[in-house]
């Protein structure tokens, strides 16, 4: 038997354990950068209209520290991509760390490739199996970003570009991700280090971007991948050839992490997990909860506060850069108010915003069936904490920890609008406002997920589902002329059009009210369903 043996098997059971989570996400990310060229485009039939109002809001330094500088600022194909085109790849990152993650790490901590060692399977190929799936989505993703991007309207080279823009840092964090699951020995610690070293990258990329050309700071766009999405210039000097360092860094992570294969034991890492004190010091659930979800909530504390100074950075330039009735009823569609301009965009933003935290609440409570699933949650409640009182505990760590992440996020965007009006306490209390009146429908989708985990454990991966389906509805479909009660079944639907409309509170108790029977149907259906 081969190292090898059993890796087509392993192959397709990874396909199918994926066959919902690939294709939705492939085809998000696509449809991401299609819809926002579409609607640039639309918007703009004329590109020197676009040239001369995108020109200034493009070269804010908080801009180019987001998005990365645009390419070519005379081309309307390289303005209609410049926010998807590093931004996509941060998804596409995303993915296939958790599709590798997924299969070899997570795996091997919760005991399935212990078992799957003693049949015809070889030591390398489960790590193999994931690498292969992971590197086709990339590919996948890649092709179907070309394709898509030459049937909008813009330029074949270009796409071709930004495919292989895309591909070089899908298939650098391939390895980087196998790496990371042979370095540590759970799947935390993974995570570690695979989205420590994804920060580092967009560190140093924004060291280098924000640098002026030619110093030596500027350099350091070279040493970070994502730096090399950037370099590819898709839609401008269109590099291609800067995609060879991606395949080259993938060639070299992946060998390294099957040289880091055979020196480690299973079920152990690289490097030692720490030794814990003798005595714990967490005497509550409550307290465990916190712990588990201290790092997760402290990384999105820091990634609102920068969106949102960027956000407030470039609030001044929104009348020049979105003038026009057309770009106003389209941000009025998409989920902004009938105030001013500006007010329109923070309403908008928000919306897209209270999306993102509602993901955070969704993960925060599927660690309940993730700790049930390790057999960590029957050494908990061999105690006398009852099943309710450890659901419960996590829920509250998600409620909380959302309601924090946007009372900070409009915090944040009070007091950057705030200095740039003069009047810091209105602007808190306006924003700040704007952002927790979003709560109730972040809640009913947190809620949503403990419902799938008490009532149908084996398929709570649907809340992703769900989630998708609520953002669709919610932001897209008065713009796609959706049917009112269909568009209704989203709970950001609901939302009042906050800054800049009137509050109806109705809506918003009828959506806690919602979200509390949805909770409290997860914790019926836990409390007398067999625990796995």
């Amino acid at each position: 038997m081969t190292g090898l043996a059993g890796t087509g098997a392993l192959l397709r059971l990874a396909l199918r354990r994926d066959r919902v989570l690939l294709p939705t996400s492939i085809v998000a990310v696509v449809g991401l950068v299609t819809a926002a060229a579409r609607a640039t485009i639309d918007l703009y039939p004329e590109p020197a209209l676009a040239i001369a109002a995108m020109q200034e809001a493009l070269s804010n330094p908080a801009v180019v520290a987001l998005y990365g500088p645009v390419s070519d600022p005379s081309s309307i194909d390289s303005l209609a991509t410049f926010k998807t085109v590093l931004l996509g790849a941060v998804f596409l990152v995303l993915l296939v760390y958790v599709v590798v993650r997924r299969h070899t790490r997570t795996e091997e901590e919760e005991g399935r490739l212990e078992l799957l060692g003693g049949g015809v399977v070889g030591r390398r190929a489960p790590l193999a199996a994931a690498v292969l799936l992971a590197t086709a989505a990339v590919l996948l993703t890649a092709m179907l970003v070309t394709a898509a991007s030459v049937q909008v309207g813009l330029d074949d080279t270009g796409s071709v570009g930004l495919g292989i823009a895309w591909a070089t840092a899908g298939l650098t964090w391939v390895g980087v991700t196998a790496v990371a699951a042979q370095l540590a020995g759970t799947s935390r610690g993974a995570a570690g280090f695979a989205l420590g070293a994804l920060a580092v990258a967009y560190v140093v990329r924004v060291i280098g971007d924000g640098a002026g050309e030619g110093t030596l700071a500027s350099g350091l766009s070279w040493l970070s991948p994502l730096g090399w999405v950037v370099k590819v210039q898709a839609y401008g000097a269109n590099r291609l050839w800067v995609g060879a360092l991606g395949v080259i860094a993938y060639l070299l992570l992946v060998t390294l992490a099957f040289l880091l294969l055979e020196r480690r034991d299973l079920g152990s890492g690289i490097f030692a997990g720490r030794i814990g004190p003798a005595r714990g010091r967490l005497r509550t659930t409550g307290a465990l909860a916190r712990r588990l979800a201290s790092g997760t909530v402290a990384g999105w504390l820091v990634g609102v506060t920068v969106l949102a100074s960027v956000m407030g950075s470039v609030a001044p330039n929104v009348e020049r850069f979105l003038s026009g009735s057309q770009i106003r009823d389209l941000l009025t569609r998409l989920g902004g108010s009938a105030g001013s301009l500006i007010d329109t965009f923070f309403a908008t933003e928000l919306g897209f915003a209270a999306v993102a935290v509602s993901a955070l609440g969704i993960a925060l409570v599927l660690r309940l069936r993730a700790e049930e699933t390790a057999g960590r949650a029957e050494s908990v409640l061999a105690t006398r904490t009852t099943r309710i009182g450890w659901a419960v505990s996590q829920l509250g760590v998600a409620v909380v920890g959302t309601a924090l992440v946007l009372a900070v996020m409009g915090l944040v965007l009070g007091l950057v609008r705030g200095g740039q009006v003069g009047d810091v306490p209105g602007q808190v209390a306006t924003l700040g406002g704007a952002a927790l009146a979003r709560l109730p429908a972040v809640w009913v989708c947190t809620t949503v997920a403990l419902a799938f985990v008490g009532l149908a454990p084996r398929f709570t991966g649907f809340a992703w589902g769900v989630l998708l389906t609520f953002f669709a509805l919610g932001e897209f479909g008065e713009l796609l002329e959706l049917p009112g009660w269909l568009v209704g079944l989203s709970p950001f639907a609901h939302l009042p059009r906050l800054p800049g409309g009137a509050v109806e509170w109705a809506p918003l108790v009828a959506l806690l009210a919602v979200a509390a029977a949805l909770g409290g149907a997860g914790l019926y259906g836990l409390r007398n369903r067999d625990i796995t």
